[in-house]
């Protein structure tokens, strides 16, 4: 990666007081799976609206009135505009009171917060996309950045896989990745249904099989932490180097920037310094997990 001190990495805050949300607008609400939803949604003030803007891989706080907040990816491409969206999975209290709400309801939206996905290190390199379950969120927001601006990549190649076909997300982008013959898109389950005519496999064993070349390619990896703990050492076995290697570290992230205390792994904070890390920057921090 470009970037290796992570000390010296830019910030992302808006402007006056952190903390105090926004009030946003949900329009619309796609059910991916039995616990995951999608909100389509827009900042309720025009003003703020029109002068927003994030990156792919940025994160924002989310917030349901007496209840709480917590952090998301910003699941849309900043190259569509016309509404953001964000990906959450029902799974503590503020996303089952999330789960609970209806077109037209307002939430609190603070950000975007987070460094982002090294867009320039990635023009003119292959890419390979590699996501499970619910972390294909923050890929598919960079996958519709790179699509939008197509000729500035190499080869594309996209893997993604769940437990059961019931549990595969954003099946409306799959589908349209699949026609789309500037990409190589797999997909995967760990277990498959009589009517699924699809790969069945593990995510990182169904990478093996793919074989990507390691040449002038970058890897981006997001998904659940065994996923991630199984797929860098297929990589490393197909030439990658840890500089090749992208994920994030979504799950530690609290209160957004950095001060609560919460998302520290040794003396970085992956809300202030991620939560985009290259594996070379991973492998060294203090306590790391992949």
């Amino acid at each position: 990666m470009v970037v290796r001190d992570i000390s010296q990495r830019k910030r992302f805050l808006n402007s006056g007081n952190v903390y105090l949300p926004h009030i946003a607008v949900i329009e619309k609400i796609i059910e991916e799976t039995p616990t995951i939803r999608t909100f389509h949604f827009n900042i309720k003030d025009d003003k703020v609206r029109e002068q927003f803007t994030f990156e792919s891989g940025q994160f924002a706080e989310y917030s349901v009135f007496g209840v709480g907040e917590a952090p998301f990816c910003i699941s849309s491409s900043p190259t569509r505009k016309d509404h953001l969206e964000v990906a959450f999975q029902k799974v503590g209290r503020v996303t089952n009171a999330m789960n609970r709400l209806a077109v037209g309801d307002e939430i609190g939206f603070r950000g975007p917060y987070g460094n982002t996905f090294p867009m320039d290190y990635l023009k003119g390199k292959n890419l390979v996309f590699v996501a499970g379950g619910i972390g294909m969120a923050p890929l598919r927001s960079l996958i519709w950045n790179v699509i939008d601006n197509r000729a500035k990549y190499e080869k594309v190649t996209i893997i993604y896989g769940a437990r059961s076909p019931d549990l595969l997300c954003f099946k409306y982008d799959l589908t349209d990745w699949q026609k789309d013959s500037s990409l190589n898109t797999v997909v995967t389950v760990d277990r498959g249904t009589p009517d699924w005519k699809g790969n069945v496999g593990f995510v990182p064993a169904v990478l093996e099989k793919t074989a990507p070349s390691a040449n002038n390619t970058v890897a981006v990896v997001c998904g659940p932490p065994i996923m991630i703990r199984f797929t860098f050492p297929v990589l490393d076995k197909l030439g990658f180097k840890p500089e090749q290697m992208i994920t994030t570290l979504e799950k530690r992230m609290k209160c957004g920037i950095g001060k609560c205390g919460r998302c520290n792994i040794g003396d970085v904070f992956v809300c202030r310094d991620g939560p985009v890390f290259s594996y070379a920057e991973i492998k060294g921090l203090a306590s790391s997990e992949y």
